[in-house]
């Protein structure tokens, strides 16, 4: 889990991973969105399929990259869940 963490920590791989939630896309086309180099790109990619939150497909010369919602619901899911105990929690304060 920490790697996911650490994936996350990164505005730029978070925002590969808003890219990827719209359309698979090849490292290229990842790389056009951004003002950084291919290979400084190719590190944030790195990262992400490290973590588990990227699959890629060869396709000929071409690697297609795309998003692995599972592995990003598994360690999201619970903090939302502490999240809405705690405004569950908050709500029945202001209640009272």
């Amino acid at each position: 889990m920490d790697s996911v963490f650490k994936a996350l920590s990164d505005p730029t791989r978070r925002q590969i991973l808003k890219l990827l939630r719209e359309n698979n896309l090849s490292a290229g086309d990842i790389a056009s969105h951004f003002a950084v180099s291919k290979p400084t790109i190719s590190g944030h990619l790195s990262v992400l399929k490290e973590a588990g939150l990227v699959d890629v497909e060869r396709h000929g010369n071409v690697l297609i990259y795309r998003l692995k919602l599972s592995v990003l619901e598994e360690t999201m899911i619970p903090f939302m869940e502490f999240f809405a105990r705690n405004q569950d929690s908050r709500n029945k304060k202001e209640k009272k």
